[in-house]
């Protein structure tokens, strides 16, 4: 039996983490036992894992499994998060986070808040990726019957991991589970893909909530607003700035038309520390 792993419990927005400090000991769960950490009701319960690896290229490197256990490319809260315990320890005012969708850069924006460059979207159907080739400004998916459909034509963006944004009022528990998890593992994302519900409120706020590839429903995504900022934009419904009103609070997201970037900022919290037995 290894030594017991610290660990701290955060969360950005809602959505919940369990951060494990890996820059001084390796850290490498199996999917069973991820799966085991992450249930509510028997292990610490969280969205992500993420461990803060070292880093050759950067101030650390920060990898994400999520709550079924698998490996994925990045987390906009967690990188919030980490970006927060990297400047705490480290006392400057920009840290440079990297993953395995590539390097983002967290900066101070006031007490507990953080904003990360999340990097430019990527917009080419073979960057979401997509099974085949459309335009991902409204690619050809839709949830119901094909001629009434009741919800159609979302919008297609990648933050380093992949997004479908559909735009619709209705957003209730039921609706967003039942076609989130219908489309998560649609065959036209050949990597399974995060599933976005927006309603345009005005043309600076969006309600959304996001059915995350393999967490399911969560009080709030990072790369998820980001990806409906962009797909609302690139539709007209609005301006290259929105707030986000997620389950968990609101995040603020830039889409900076100089730089190309999207520029996320947004709470983080630290609810407990604690140890885990691998």
């Amino acid at each position: 039996m290894s030594a017991p792993t610290p660990f701290v419990k955060m969360n950005g927005a809602g959505n919940d983490f369990v951060v494990v400090n890996a820059l001084d000991r390796t850290f490498t769960p199996e999917a069973a036992q991820v799966r085991a950490m992450a249930d509510r009701q028997t292990g610490e319960g969280f969205d992500q894992l993420i461990a803060i690896e070292p880093s050759t290229t950067a101030d650390a490197f920060m990898r994400v499994w999520n709550a079924d256990g698998g490996a994925v490319e990045t987390c906009g809260n967690a990188l919030r998060c980490v970006g927060w315990m990297l400047l705490q320890a480290g006392g400057g005012d920009s840290v440079v986070i990297d993953t395995l969708a590539g390097p983002a850069t967290a900066r101070q924006a006031g007490p507990d808040r953080i904003t990360v460059d999340m990097g430019p979207p990527r917009l080419d159907w073979q960057d979401i990726p997509l099974a085949e080739e459309m335009d991902t400004r409204g690619i050809e998916l839709q949830v119901g019957p094909i001629d009434a459909p009741l919800i159609h034509t979302p919008g297609a963006v990648s933050m380093g991991n992949p997004h479908v944004v559909f735009f619709t009022d209705r957003l209730d528990d039921a609706f967003v589970t039942g076609s989130g998890s219908l489309i998560e593992h649609h065959p036209l994302f050949p990597e399974g893909v995060n599933v976005g519900f927006a309603h345009v409120l005005a043309p600076d706020r969006i309600r959304l909530r996001v059915w995350e590839r393999g967490a399911g429903l969560t009080k709030a995504c990072g790369t998820g607003a980001c990806a409906a900022l962009v797909a609302a934009c690139r539709r007209g419904l609005t301006g290259r700035r929105a707030v986000m009103v997620v389950d968990g609070g609101e995040l603020e997201i830039d889409w900076d038309e100089a730089s190309g970037h999207v520029f996320m900022t947004g709470p983080v919290e630290v609810e407990r520390t604690g140890t885990l037995s691998l």
